[in-house]
């Protein structure tokens, strides 16, 4: 079951990990047999190994980036959520789907994420 205080679970778990990439606290987020979709039309990373594995061939410095987000739904089955990252020279809209478990950890996990237009330099 997911509901808003799961789900801000959830994430402030997401961003301690992103900032840590501590491999025990990215696979404390995910079920042994979590899904992780990456990208469009790109298979999934399977399973809680292979997701630690693949987050941090692809990790991001601790610190660099910033996380700001809010619900747009939260079922249920499943929340979706707006979120923006920022980086010192780049900034992603980001749309997360999350299915968590009854124990609070996500089971499957969808996003997509789109550079804003770098600004134009006078």
């Amino acid at each position: 079951m997911t509901d808003l205080s799961g789900v801000t679970t959830w994430i402030d778990g997401y961003v301690q990990a992103w900032n840590s990439n501590d491999p025990a606290q990215v696979g404390a987020l995910f079920t042994e047999d979590a899904d992780y979709y990456t990208a469009p039309f790109r298979p999934p990373w399977h399973g809680r190994e292979q997701i630690v594995t693949n987050w941090l061939k692809n990790r991001d410095e601790p610190g660099e980036t910033t996380f700001d987000w809010s619900p747009v739904t939260v079922t249920d089955e499943v929340a979706i959520i707006g979120g923006t990252t920022s980086y010192p020279d780049r900034t992603f809209s980001n749309l997360w789907v999350i299915r968590l478990d009854s124990g609070g950890r996500c089971r499957e996990f969808t996003e997509w994420w789109m550079e804003h237009p770098a600004s134009a330099a006078g």
